[in-house]
């Protein structure tokens, strides 16, 4: 069946509309300052925001893949994805990052109760450390 009961519905917070995209933008400060971007700019909502460390964050999960072109796509994937969906509706932008959520505590206890290492945090950190220069 097809209900269309939830659309233009209200949500908490600053969301009016799931059916519309986010009204808040990082150029008013995500909904701080009293005006709208202008048109011609990306939006990107505070969802879309969310969305996209959610995103980043259930990739790293994962070992890093030993091919460096999909390594580079597995890094501006949430990046990309992130100013992709900032014009999508915020109940969809909503879902997605409440998916990954839920993913991301999913993925990390049947891990742990498996006995298999996170690699979360080591995966994070691997971001900030210094690679060693081809003269060293």
């Amino acid at each position: 069946y097809i209900t269309i009961e939830m659309r233009h519905a209200p949500f908490f917070g600053w969301i009016h509309d799931l059916a519309a995209p986010d009204p808040t933008s990082i150029f008013n400060l995500f909904g701080l300052l009293p005006f709208a971007a202008p048109a011609f700019l990306p939006h990107m909502g505070a969802w879309a925001v969310v969305m996209g460390i959610t995103m980043f964050l259930q990739m790293r999960m994962n070992p890093a893949p030993p091919d460096p072109t999909q390594a580079a796509v597995f890094t501006w994937m949430p990046v990309i994805f992130t100013f992709m969906m900032g014009s999508f509706p915020a109940g969809l932008v909503i879902y997605w990052a409440w998916n990954n959520t839920l993913s991301i505590l999913q993925q990390g206890v049947i891990m742990k109760r498996q006995g298999a290492k996170i690699e979360l945090w080591d995966n994070l950190a691997a971001l900030f450390r210094k690679k060693p220069s081809p003269a060293e």
